[in-house]
């Protein structure tokens, strides 16, 4: 059989070793695929509404700022708080869904605070609506019962606010209008007070540095947020390190729970 006569003009070529890895390399040149792209943002799609929903509704993290809650929460540990459970706030409305279960005593809380709620604050929930609650010498008393409170540290027994700031205790007492003329509340006593209907009294377990209910009254049930589940991370953050969220971590409190 014979071969097939050139072209006039053309001269036969062979494939080089350097052509074939020229072709090769052309070959396995990374290419822009348009549907890994889609792939990616469909799942970015699902997982973007997704975390809102659960942020919204179910679990959100929250950074405890201050010493009021030692040494049940410390400075730098960063919590994970259930919403669900007393029913989360339903966006830019007054509504809540249906709560898993009602705060009862000695919950901590995360909850806005009345005078900011921009500002969130976490405490120990003592009073409930209808409780009558005093304090004596720094025992906290509540429907005429001594609580035993092992969770109470005084880091600052000697200080004392200024008693301007018990002033809105007044209107609740348990004291007819006269005698409530002569109320000379202190940090350490004060009272006997009664909770209204669909409030709570919040105390800090810092007992003698904590901003609490003792100061600026009463937390609506409206502006509770959730209970805490859990430390999900801790460091010192006073300590004098550069990075003290890399070098000063708190690992023995990493998945602690919060009680």
């Amino acid at each position: 059989m014979s071969s097939r006569p050139h072209p006039q003009g053309s001269v036969p070529r062979s494939v080089t070793d350097e052509h074939r890895a020229a072709v090769l390399r052309a070959m396995n040149r990374p290419r822009f695929r348009w549907w890994m792209a889609g792939e990616y943002a469909k799942h970015i799609l699902i997982a973007i509404p997704l975390f809102l929903l659960l942020r919204t509704f179910i679990v959100e993290a929250f950074k405890i700022p201050t010493g009021s809650m030692k040494n049940t929460l410390m400075v730098g540990d960063f919590l994970l708080v259930n919403k669900f459970v007393y029913g989360a706030e339903i966006p830019y409305t007054d509504r809540h869904l249906p709560a898993f279960r009602k705060p009862e005593r000695f919950d901590i809380i995360v909850f806005k605070y009345p005078r900011d709620q921009t500002k969130n604050y976490v405490k120990r929930l003592i009073g409930l609506p209808g409780d009558t609650l005093q304090m004596r010498d720094g025992r906290m008393i509540v429907n005429g019962v001594v609580l035993n409170e092992p969770y109470v540290v005084h880091t600052d027994p000697f200080a004392d606010p200024s008693p301007e700031e018990f002033s809105w205790q007044r209107s609740f007492l348990v004291r007819s209008a006269e005698a409530s003329d002569a109320y000379h509340p202190s940090r350490n006593n004060w009272g006997p007070l009664v909770v209204p209907e669909k409030n709570y009294f919040m105390l800090g377990d810092n007992r003698d540095d904590s901003s609490d209910s003792r100061y600026w009254g009463f937390v609506p049930e409206s502006l509770v947020m959730g209970e805490p589940m859990m430390v999900y991370y801790s460091y010192k953050m006073d300590a004098p390190d550069q990075h003290p969220w890399i070098s000063d971590v708190r690992w023995g409190r990493i998945g602690t729970r919060v009680h």
